[in-house]
C-alpha cells in the first residue's frame, strides 16, 4: 500500500510537469463542468475554497457568483477551518500558508450550506480524500450534514488505486476530476 506521503509527492511531480497555460485551462473546463452540475444550479449557499497555486483556479469563479449566490470561504484559525462570508476582493486578506482569505462576517450556519467544494491532493473513485496533511477538511466536513460534498480536481489527481485511509478521514460525495 503506498503512504500517503509518497502519494503527495508524486501528485506534486505530476504537476509540475505542466505548464501554467494548461493548468488554467483544465481549471476553466473544471468550473465551466461545476457551473453545470445540478448541485451548483441549485444551490443558494456554497462552501468554496480560494486556491492555491497549485490547485484548480477558483479566483475568478468565486468573483463572478459571489453576486448571485451566498459564497463561503474557509480561514484557518490554529488547527481548524472558520468560514466567512465572502464579500468581494477587498474582503480578503493574506492568512495562514499565503491562502488569501476572507475577512468578512464569520458564518456559523452550517446548515444552510447545500454544497460544500472541496480541495485535495487527490481522489479516487470511492470519495477518499487525499489533503496536504494537517487535518483541517476532516474536521469541518462533519459539521457540514446537509451540505453536499463534491471535490474538485485536476483529471491527474483523481487515482484509479484506492487512497490509504483512517477512519476520521471524511469522503466526499462525488469528485469532478475527469471530463466527459
Amino acid at each position: 500500500m503506498t503512504t500517503k506521503r509518497i502519494l503527495r509527492q508524486s501528485i506534486r511531480t505530476i504537476k509540475a510537469s505542466y505548464s501554467r497555460e494548461e493548468l488554467e485551462a483544465l481549471s476553466f473546463s473544471l468550473l465551466q463542468r461545476l457551473e453545470e452540475h445540478p448541485r451548483f444550479l441549485e444551490a443558494h449557499t456554497i462552501l468554496l475554497y480560494h486556491s492555491l497555486p497549485d490547485e484548480v483556479d477558483t479566483h475568478a469563479f468565486i468573483n463572478r457568483w459571489c453576486s448571485q449566490k451566498e459564497i463561503i470561504l474557509p480561514t484557518v484559525v490554529g488547527d481548524d477551518l472558520e468560514l466567512h462570508r465572502y464579500t468581494g476582493p477587498h474582503s480578503l486578506r493574506l492568512g495562514s500558508y499565503g491562502i488569501m482569505e476572507p475577512s468578512g462576517e464569520l458564518f456559523t450556519d452550517f446548515a444552510r450550506i447545500t454544497l460544500a467544494v472541496i480541495p485535495g491532493m487527490a481522489f479516487d473513485q470511492q470519495g477518499n480524500r487525499l489533503g496536504r496533511g494537517k487535518g483541517y477538511y476532516d474536521r469541518l466536513l462533519p459539521r457540514l450534514t446537509h451540505a453536499y460534498k463534491l471535490g474538485l480536481c485536476f483529471p491527474f489527481q483523481l487515482l484509479t488505486e484506492e487512497i490509504p485511509h483512517e477512519p476520521h478521514d471524511c469522503r466526499v460525495d462525488e469528485v469532478l476530476g475527469t471530463f466527459l
